[in-house]
This record gives C-alpha cells, sequence and structure tokens, in this order.
C-alpha cells in the first residue's frame, strides 16, 4: 500500500472510516515535522501495535510564545514526507494552521496538575495549545492507539492525564528517547546548535548520566542530585534552566528519590533550548 497524502479532514475521516469498516486498528504519531529517527522510532513502535499508520506533520501555532521560534521552526513537508513513506505510513496528514483552526476557532483545553511547574511555568500556554491540538487530532483520527516520545516527558503526561480525566477511547504509549552516539537526545532543534554548541551539547545528558550513577551509589537527594549534574553541565557552558527531581508518575516535585523518580531538564546551549530526562534506576 503507497502512502496517503492528505490535507483535509472530510478525506481523511472517510479514508480512515474505510479501513476501520474493514476491521483495522488505527495507530497516530502526532509529529510537528523536521523528522529525525526519534520521530521514526515511533513509526517502528507503531508498527507492531497498528495495521494502519497515520502520522500528522502540523507545526501547531498554538504551542509556542510570543518570543519563541515558531517562524524558525524547519519545514520541509516533501523530505518528511519521504521518510514517512520509507517507514511504512499508510497515512499522512499534513493540514494547513485554517484547516485545524478556521476562522472563529475559541476552544482551548487545559490540563491542571501534571502542566504546572517545569516547562508549563516556563512556556505560558505551551501545554494547553498542546493538549488542544491533540485532542483535536484524537477526535478527527480516532486512532486506537498513539504513541509519544518520552524526551518530552511532561507533555506525555499532560496528554495521558487529559486522555484519562476525558475517558478518551485511546491507548496512549510512551516511546523511550533516541539519542545520537555522544548521548544527545534526538531533537528538530538540534539543528540550530553551532558545531562547537553540538560538541557541548552532550554535556546535557552527560549530567543526568552523572545523577544516575550518583543514585546507584546510594544519593537520594533530590537537591544533591540535581547539583551533581548541574556541576557537569555548567563545565561546558550548557546552562540549566531548570532542574528537577519528579515523581515518575504524578509528576510531583521530590526532595528525595524514595520512589518512582525522573530527573528532568531544560537548558540553553548558546541560544538553542534543549530538553531532555533521565529515568532513575538502580541497574
Amino acid at each position: 500500500m503507497s502512502m496517503q497524502r492528505i490535507d483535509d479532514i472530510t478525506n481523511l475521516k472517510r479514508v480512515l472510516r474505510e479501513h476501520r469498516q474493514g476491521g483495522a486498528r488505527i495507530g497516530l504519531v502526532a509529529t510537528m515535522g523536521a523528522l529525525h529517527e526519534g520521530h521514526l522510532s515511533l513509526v517502528d513502535a507503531l508498527r507492531t501495535r497498528a495495521d494502519v499508520l497515520v502520522a500528522t506533520v502540523f507545526v501547531n501555532p498554538k504551542q509556542f510564545g510570543p518570543s519563541e521560534d515558531l517562524d524558525r521552526y524547519p519545514r520541509d513537508l516533501d523530505r518528511d514526507a519521504s521518510l514517512l513513506a520509507g517507514r511504512g505510513v499508510h497515512v499522512l496528514f499534513a493540514p494547513s494552521v485554517r484547516t485545524i483552526y478556521p476562522e472563529g476557532f475559541r476552544t482551548t483545553v487545559s490540563v491542571a496538575g501534571v502542566s504546572e511547574g517545569l516547562c508549563g511555568a516556563l512556556r505560558p500556554g505551551h501545554f494547553d495549545g498542546v493538549a488542544t491540538i491533540v485532542l483535536k487530532l484524537f477526535n478527527i483520527v480516532a486512532p486506537d492507539v498513539a504513541i509519544f516520545g518520552e524526551k518530552d516527558f511532561q507533555q506525555l503526561a499532560v496528554i495521558r492525564a487529559m486522555a484519562r480525566d476525558l475517558d478518551l477511547d485511546v491507548e496512549i504509549v510512551g516511546a523511550p528517547i533516541v539519542r545520537e552516539a555522544d548521548g544527545l537526545a534526538m531533537s528538530s532543534r538540534n539543528a540550530f546548535l553551532s558545531p562547537d554548541e553540538r560538541v557541548r551539547a552532550s554535556a546535557l545528558s552527560a549530567g543526568l548520566r552523572a545523577a544516575q550513577d550518583a543514585f546507584r551509589a546510594g544519593e537520594q537527594r533530590g537537591a544533591r542530585l540535581c547539583e551533581v549534574a548541574r556541576t557537569v553541565m555548567l563545565a561546558s557552558a550548557v546552562h540549566p534552566q531548570y532542574l528537577e527531581l519528579r515523581g515518575l508518575d504524578d509528576l510531583a516535585p521530590l526532595d528525595f528519590a524514595d520512589r518512582p523518580s525522573v530527573l528532568l531538564t531544560a537548558a540553553y546551549v548558546g541560544s538553542t533550548r534543549l530538553i531532555d530526562n533521565l529515568i532513575l534506576s538502580r541497574s
């Protein structure tokens, strides 16, 4: 089956209705394009969970703040389509902004609790934009299963909470972070790094791994784990915007890693903001 490229909602619903009537299980990977191996790994993971693979490419203006990089965000739909087709995607939905947010659009979805603090505190309205577009895509595609990367850990928590609270009939799956050989988490924003910044950016994950080593050596104090990570980052001029220990399941702030925990950070390498996280484990 060759990949279909669709840009209007009515046609997409018709195509997916035909698949569903044939008994197919529909899977969704939602992206903003500028695809890399991290995105494509989501497609690979979806292949074992669904019969029809749907990918979306939509740069969502509602999750960018007024001073953020919406205009700079890389866009190459033909390249993205080629990569998705090569990984076996059946349907690519690439709508315009007007298609998703027609004139008069006035609804916003807000998920309290897990959206607060971390990126939610520093990017006001960001997770409202995420929740709004994801709920729209769920309503349009009606997937049986949707996969999201764990690199955007707070985003995944917001989507899971929304699906649970609104009784959405979709299975939400989190997929592990895909990293470069030096440990840097794959991200579309890595393209903004200069060669020198790209080398220094590896300290982001190196700092988290240093904290993991301290945890495995018996350290449980959140402040100390964060200080270990921060020291490694700052030594390479990677400047944390936040670095926090949170509960794995509820993202509650923790003083001690005495229950399942995750270290989350956002940091600047030059003018580029990157995020990363590491689930603490004993092995």
